[in-house]
């Protein structure tokens, strides 16, 4: 075996230099991985309760007034005036809700790329996934509840 040959894998150290010392790599932190994760859960759970809210109180005011007219195709959006602000409210939520959810789904992609806080942005993922699945359905749900509770119908 030639002198400064240390065999398979040995890093080659050109004759006359002293061996290359690298700093050992600093522990990966799971930062990354719970920030994703805490986002997709505000953008999950706490988009979907206050557009939830809102949804039920736009449907208790003016489910009166949509139940009181005549059914055509076309959509009267003046019926919502009395709850603007709750309708904006819900839009709000939604918006709020997405753009944390976009941020969660990226962060949490990054953070199993890098191995920081694996388990973490995993559980982010799936969160951001179905994190719009969640809130239609609860913003539809309390929708339709809010409308029956509103319309004084069969009661």
């Amino acid at each position: 075996m030639p002198a400064g040959y240390g065999g398979p894998g040995a890093r080659y150290a050109p004759p006359g230099m002293p061996p290359v010392a690298t700093a050992p790599a600093a522990p990966a932190t799971p930062a990354l991985g719970i920030v994703s994760l805490v986002l997709a859960l505000i953008a999950a759970v706490g988009a979907t309760l206050v557009g939830a809210w809102a949804a039920f109180r736009i449907g208790m005011g003016a489910g009166s007034e949509i139940a009181l007219r005549p059914m055509d195709m076309n959509v009267d959006w003046s019926v919502l005036s009395p709850v603007r602000d709750l309708v904006l409210l819900a839009e709000a939520s939604f918006w709020i809700g997405t753009v944390l959810g976009v941020w969660a789904l990226v962060q949490g992609v990054v953070a199993i790329l890098r191995r920081r806080g694996r388990g973490y942005a995993i559980a982010a993922v799936v969160i951001a996934v179905f994190g719009p699945a969640i809130f239609f359905t609860a913003v539809q749900a309390a929708l339709t509840a809010g409308f029956g509770a509103g319309s004084s119908i069969g009661g």
